[in-house]
């Protein structure tokens, strides 16, 4: 029980701190988590945890191919949107509904409780809302199946000529390869690495079932039904 305590507040204090540019983006740069805007940056990809932010990067970058991409990504800070806006960077949201992206974000962060993540989630997205013309978005089936169709979005909102990603065997085949690596190289392999390796993986389904009924049980439906207003409100085509 003590560490759902600790780990709720400190997910509270840097959840609300990753609101607010001028705070959370030198915290962000001390702590060394992501890669932040800088004055090379050429594009923004965020997300809340769990939205398929390593599959989108990495398309990102292998459809740029020969040419390097210097792209801001994986903080999970609404402060990343926000500068990338205010720098007029070509800038995406990956977004994902809001129980989904809970119940995958509780497996991987197992010591977080049900209403805080949730309430995380309304913290990455709530602040985006009122800036909604300053980036464009993606929802998670489109990263995983059609990935192309929301750069071609972002070429069209910010005048960019980026490559759309091929969503081809091989090019799947390849981004899935460098994710597994990178997770094994950082995790190792067993139950640990199947439990926040992105990608689909059997033995989660049981897990996330469960997880999916604690976080209906004990996340006030009201809360739910913010949760996912705010998902409606940055559809691709809000």
């Amino acid at each position: 029980m003590l560490r759902h305590v600790t780990a709720d507040a400190l997910y509270d204090a840097k959840t609300s701190l990753a609101r607010f540019p001028p705070i959370a983006l030198p915290l962000q740069r001390i702590r060394g988590r992501g890669e932040l805007i800088d004055d090379d940056t050429q594009v923004v990809i965020e997300a809340f945890p769990r939205s398929a932010s390593s599959f989108a990067v990495a398309a990102f970058r292998l459809a740029q191919e020969p040419d390097p991409t210097s792209i801001a990504h994986h903080t999970h800070m609404p402060a990343q949107v926000l500068e990338g806006v205010r720098r007029r960077l070509p800038t995406m949201v990956l977004v994902r509904p809001a129980v989904d992206a809970v119940v995958s974000h509780l497996i991987r962060s197992p010591d977080l409780g049900a209403r805080a993540a949730m309430r995380g989630y309304l913290r990455f997205h709530g602040p985006l809302v009122a800036r909604r013309g300053g980036f464009v978005t993606a929802t998670f089936d489109e990263v995983v199946c059609s990935f192309g169709t929301a750069i071609e979005r972002l070429n069209a909102r910010f005048g960019t000529a980026f490559t759309p990603f091929e969503h081809t065997p091989e090019n799947v085949a390849r981004i899935e390869g460098e994710i597994e690596r990178d997770y094994r190289a950082r995790e190792g392999s067993g139950e640990r690495l199947e439990a926040v390796i992105p990608r689909p993986s059997h033995s989660r389904e049981a897990l996330r079932a469960e997880v999916e009924q604690r976080v209906r049980r004990e996340v006030a439906p009201a809360t739910v039904a913010d949760a996912h207003a705010l998902y409606r409100a940055l559809l691709p085509d809000a």
